[in-house]
């Protein structure tokens, strides 16, 4: 092969290439190329997912990047000079010139980015080492004096650029896509090779791989500037011509300079990089008293056993410890336990709250001892291989929780300890998924936003869902993709688009530490303020750096914030010592009062918690496990072992230990592994392997496993390898089943250690809310000020718990919500106008001198402390100063005159001048006479203290409708919020009837110029957009004044990353409160219709098990018997909660058609 790509732009030249990774090297192994360059602009994003999969195909990658160089110097940023940067392809010839490329690019970002990403020359001659130059596209320095006439210049250029990197290694590059503008310079730029001496070379700028994929380009474009197809002027190429050509049609083009061809063979030839994957680089760790790492680790091991146990461990535990020492220092991880050590270390000694440990790191005994997780793992049964696994080399990874609110301690403090340049953040990519896919197409072809929407929302939700998936799911859908040719022009273009990165933004867990600067091993970027590597998690890991999860955990800062609260009165609290099986703490949970409480508090959840009645730590992990799409599907007969543990059969009975904690089904990866060891004789190790290739479906794996599984393994010299099950005498049928059960259900099975974690959390939080319910809630409430839903939802669990939240006051408040007596006392922090300064010198000055007496009081003692009008404004307004002695008008129509006076007073030196207020009849007193007047109505109090803290606190407007919300005449806001974030009790398109306020409306004009409008509707828990269209606000705009109660019936509008829309359909008056609970005429019956054959079909019985899971909620059930015709309402006790995995799974069970729900239609 005589010719390779060397411009080339993959989906990583982000919504501007289009040749899909894969996709491109399976066409240039088709071709026969042996080499392809990857060029992407200004970035390396896909350099080693390009590396590795060119090596794949036994394709040699070029690696390389097309870089912007700046027309100055990098550090210039003056727009009308500098906005324009110029072109300039760099391809490694070896490892030199990849460290120079990974500098160039990192500084590019660091230092130089201004509207791009830029280098200049400087940079160029200090890190021009092993690097080829070519000239570029138009846009380069070169072809843009051409362009404007300026010979000379060019040349100049020409010479500067082979100046510095060397005779031979820089090329000027020849392009022809068919532009009038490259027909017009391309003999000139011969011309200046012959005069020059620099050689030429060509390309093809390829931005897509084949000539029919220019439209999906031109929509990648639209998507980029929010523009498309129809509109004139939008970005675009100018030609169809930047695909990724055949060397014979190269040779056509260039067929005059056959040099030019050639050399792309002569230049792939010179470049070769190795990357080096698998070897560690952990940074230096240097112990505390200077002793050898291995030592030292071994100490605090050994140490942090004792004190664990107690001071007597079992042999077990000593046993299982020197086995994971023994592993960690084999595998060469002492450095990393002591890194992850140290940061932990230091987080605790400065009262950071750090989590128990997440992820398969909870299953490390070593970890437990020293004190980097919280939970003991073989006490649970947590398996260290699944963590740290001696038969398959990988890095290990500690995801650890830090308080959300000092997370950034944490970072600071290993920038601190290792050095900013080694220490950086993670990029992460943002990807067009299925539903994402068509309305980003969708826009860019404009095609009407109606018909996208009900498009997209017909492909299901879900983590793995791709577009082919749902045409093969739905018939409804491919029949409609079918009989339409805009939606089949959607979805193809759609598919073509699908899954490649939008835009790159930074992890929010990931850091990398390094033992060398990070420049030196990966690209940096910037993203916003963070600086982050451009290769993403998985490729930082191969590389051997060292990616630490630091994770911000409200629930830490929530816990921590309530043990400061406890020990107020009970100073020797801790959580630390609180007991681990706490009966009343499970019977609170059994009766599903888990609102606030980490992982139970869904609707779901809390069902799952009634019906299992959870007794021990280790049903809350399989209740956390659980509670997921996967193996959801076991509930049901998890919960009926529960009321029946002798109603379990197991397939043999070395099963049973494995499996009888959660009922006899598979939940956890770690009793896959354990099958596999007792029923097999497989190591853990190699028991791991299996099921990471049972989950990744690896089927050339499965294969040779499930006869290992069945039969065993014998190495050659006939030492039995593994003794399979048919050896240890388990009934090769039973193996067969017991396998193919195994891999239908490793995908869904669930990290055990994770579960612990997890667990450890959900038992604190509930502990702390069954034994001190007022300070648990006061720290729920302070964690989400400024979320006016949440703060609504947890002031609804406080009544019932006995317990009132008073409004703010200045003489009790804090800045959050705190314990007053047997209630709690709303925070000052949620008082527009007030920083945590000012209400910390508040509640300083009311500890030294004692409460506020007066509002004149507060004014003076606080105007010396910079608490100016608006603030002292909002605390009126939220009733901070009730109580005073006077009333809220009062004192905003003095606020003015008494400010004044007190700066009046704050400017008068002259001793014994009186003040203003300094009247003989105020002197008696010490305080001024305010004016008086009558207070504010109590409807105009709720909405001053609306408009400072977003919620009312005195009351609500719709107070007097409470009880039609509580007999579920209508439905509530905030269910239906939640319903749009996870599974709940409405979906996508049901019809519901609503009562609120209206708080606000946004009237606007759609692209047909027909007016619409967005109506804020609040009730008692939330507030909701209601969409008017035309007709509707035609119809009903008279009822849409602030303040008006209304009445409102419509079809809900769920759209992802979007809060749920009401889409009205008709609007009323409410005639009356209600009175006695009277319930409204219904118009249909609502309630969730199942169809059978008859009582006697299988799947009666299976289907009322499912919906037994999802009881307690408020829809009706109704069934109907084709054999007889009859419909028959179930009892309410059968009453379910509407959510998409139980309509799902009706659906799988039943058919589509014999599934339906109807929501209340008013």
């Amino acid at each position: 092969m005589a010719f390779a790509h060397l411009h080339v732009h993959t989906e990583y030249s982000l919504l501007d290439g289009a040749c899909r990774i894969e996709r491109l090297l399976d066409t240039a192994k088709a071709m026969g190329q042996t080499a392809v360059a990857i060029t992407d602009h200004g970035c390396m994003y896909g350099v080693v997912d390009f590396y590795k999969a060119a090596l794949q195909r036994g394709i040699q990658p070029i690696l390389g990047c097309e870089v912007y160089v700046a027309r100055r110097t990098r550090f210039d940023r003056v727009h009308e000079l500098d906005a324009e940067s110029r072109h300039l392809v760099l391809l490694c010839e070896n490892e030199t010139g990849y460290r120079n490329l990974i500098a160039l690019v990192s500084k590019a970002w660091v230092e130089g980015f201004y509207n791009k990403p830029r280098v200049d020359l400087d940079l160029l001659r200090e890190h021009h080492q092993g690097l080829i130059a070519l000239s570029a596209c138009l846009a380069g320095e070169i072809p843009r004096a051409l362009v404007r006439g300026d010979y000379e210049g060019a040349k100049n250029a020409a010479l500067e650029y082979e100046g510095i990197f060397g005779h031979g290694n820089f090329f000027l590059e020849l392009q022809d896509h068919g532009l009038p503008d490259q027909k017009r310079i391309n003999p000139q730029l011969i011309r200046l090779s012959r005069e020059t001496g620099i050689p030429l070379v060509c390309t093809n700028d390829c931005h897509y791989i084949a000539p029919e994929d220019s439209k999906m380009h031109r929509v990648l474009l639209c998507i980029q500037t929010g523009s498309n197809v129809d509109e004139p002027g939008g970005l675009e190429f100018g030609s169809e011509e930047f695909y990724f050509k055949s060397e014979e049609e190269m040779r056509a083009l260039f067929a005059d300079v056959p040099e030019a061809v050639e050399n792309t063979a002569e230049i792939a030839r010179r470049c070769h990089v190795e990357l080096e994957f698998g070897k560690t680089k952990l940074p230096a760790f240097t112990t505390p008293d200077g002793s050898e790492n291995q030592d030292f680790f071994r100490r605090l091991c050994e140490e942090g056993l004792l004190h664990r146990c107690g001071g007597n461990p079992s042999q077990e535990y000593w046993d299982r410890l020197e086995y994971e020492i023994g592993v960690i220092a084999q595998m060469g991880y002492v450095n990393y336990y002591l890194i992850v050590w140290d940061f932990i270390r230091y987080a605790k000694s400065v009262g950071i709250p750090v989590g128990p440990g997440r992820g398969s790191g909870v299953g490390s005994l070593a970890a437990y001892c020293m004190g980097i997780t919280n939970v003991d793992p073989v006490a649970y049964g947590l398996l260290f291989e699944r963590f740290l696994n001696p038969e398959r080399v990988s890095m290990p990874d500690f995801d650890i929780d830090f308080s959300d609110e000092r997370r950034d301690e944490m970072i600071d403090y290993v920038v601190d300890k290792y050095g900013a340049d080694h220490v950086a953040q993670i990029v992460t990519f943002g990807t067009m998924a299925a539903r994402g896919a068509l309305r980003d197409v969708g826009r860019a072809l404009n095609i009407p936003y109606s018909k996208v929407d009900l498009a997209a929302k017909q492909v299901p939700f879900s983590q793995k869902m791709t577009l082919d998936i749902a045409l093969k799911q739905s018939k409804e859908l491919r029949e409609k993709v079918t009989a339409d040719p805009q939606l089949q022009e959607l979805f193809d273009m759609a598919r073509k688009v699908e899954g490649m990165p939008r835009h790159a933004s930074t992890h929010a867990a990931g850091v990398v530490i390094t033992d060398k600067p990070v420049m030196d091993y990966v690209p940096l970027a910037k993203n916003d303020e963070a600086i982050v590597t451009q290769y993403a998690w998985m490729f930082v890991e191969e590389l051997g750096l060292l990616k630490m999860d630091f994770l911000g955990l409200r629930n830490l800062s929530v816990i921590a914030r309530a043990e400061k609260m406890v020990r107020q009165s009970q100073p020797e609290f801790s959580m630390e010592t609180i007991p681990q099986d706490d009966p009343e703490v499970f019977a609170m949970l059994g009766e599903g009062n888990s609102e606030g409480v980490f992982q139970l508090e869904s609707g779901g959840m809390k069902r799952l918690l009634i019906q299992s009645q959870p007794a021990c730590f280790e049903d809350l992990m399989t209740v956390i496990s659980l509670y997921r799409p996967g193996p959801m599907q076991f509930i049901t007969q998890y919960v009926e072992s529960r009321r029946d543990p002798q109603s379990v059969r197991y397939r043999h009975p070395l099963l049973k230990p494995i499996l009888e904690s959660t009922g006899g089904c598979i939940i956890y990866q770690e009793q896959v592994m354990q099958i596999f060891r007792d029923l097999a004789g497989y190591s853990l190790g190699r028991a791991d392997i299996v099921r990471r290739a049972m989950a990744k479906k690896k089927q050339d794996v499965l294969e040779e496993e499930r006869e290992v599984f069945l039969h065993g393994e014998t190495a050659p010299d006939g030492t039995v390898l593994v003794d399979g099950c048919q050896r240890r005498g388990v009934d090769l049928v039973i193996a067969q089943e017991l396998f193919v059960e195994i891999e239908k259900f490793a995908e869904y099975a669930f990290n055990k250690s994770h579960a612990a974690g997890y667990a450890v959390l959900a038992y604190e939080t509930a502990y702390l809310k069954c034994h001190y319910p007022r300070e648990y809630l006061a720290a729920l409430l302070s964690s989400v000020l400024g979320e006016a839903a949440k703060v609504a939802e947890y002031s609804e669990e406080c009544p019932r718990l006995g317990i009132q939240v008073l409004p703010p006051h200045v003489n009790s408040s804090g800045a959050g919500f705190t314990v007053a007596g047997k209630n709690i006392r709303f925070g000052l922090l949620a008082v527009k106008n007030l920083g945590r300064g000012v209400i910390a010198r508040m509640v300083e000055e009311r500890r030294v001198e004692g409460e506020f007496t007066s509002f004149y009081n507060f004014c003076k003692r606080m105007a010396s402390k910079e608490l100016n009008r608006r603030a002292i404004e909002s605390l009126v307004k939220c009733g901070a100063l009730d109580g005073l002695g006077n009333n809220r008008r009062e004192m905003l129509l003095n606020l003015d005159t008494v400010m004044d006076s007190l700066e009046a007073d704050k400017r008068r030196n002259i001793e014994g001048q009186l003040g203003f207020f300094d009247s003989p009849d105020a002197a008696q007193s010490g305080e001024p006479v305010l004016e008086r007047a009558e207070d504010f109505s109590q409807a105009d109090k709720l909405t001053m203290e609306k408009e400072v803290t977003g919620m009312y606190l005195s009351g609500h407007p719709m107070s007097a409708y409470a009880a039609l919300y509580q007999d579920g005449q209508y439905a509530r806001m905030d269910q239906i919020l939640q319903s749009g974030e996870e599974e709940g009790s409405y979906q996508d398109g049901q019809w519901v009837r609503v009562l609120g306020m209206v708080s606000g409306v946004r009237r606007r004009t759609t692209r047909q110029n027909v007016p619409m409008a967005v109506v804020i509707l609040e009730d008692m828990y939330a507030s909701l957009n209601v969409v008017f269209f035309s007709k509707a606000l035609e119809q009903y705009g008279g009822l849409l004044a602030d303040g008006t109660v209304i009445e409102v019936t419509g079809k809900l509008n769920f759209v992802e990353n979007k809060e749920p829309e009401l889409i009205c359909n008709e609007v009323s008056r409410p005639q009356e409160l209600p009175k006695n609970g009277a319930q409204p005429q219904k118009h249909v019956r609502p309630g969730l219709y199942l169809r059978f054959p008859s009582q006697e079909d299988p799947r009666y019985d299976k289907a009322m098990k499912y919906t037994a899971v999802f009881e307690g909620g408020v829809t009706d059930l109704y069934l109907k018997f084709d054999d007889t015709g009859k419909v028959l309402r179930a009892a309410p006790k059968n009453r379910v909660e509407i959510n998409r995995p139980l309509i799902q799974a009706l659906e799988k069970l039943l058919g589509e058609g014999n599934v339906v729900y109807y929501g209340p239609k008013g």
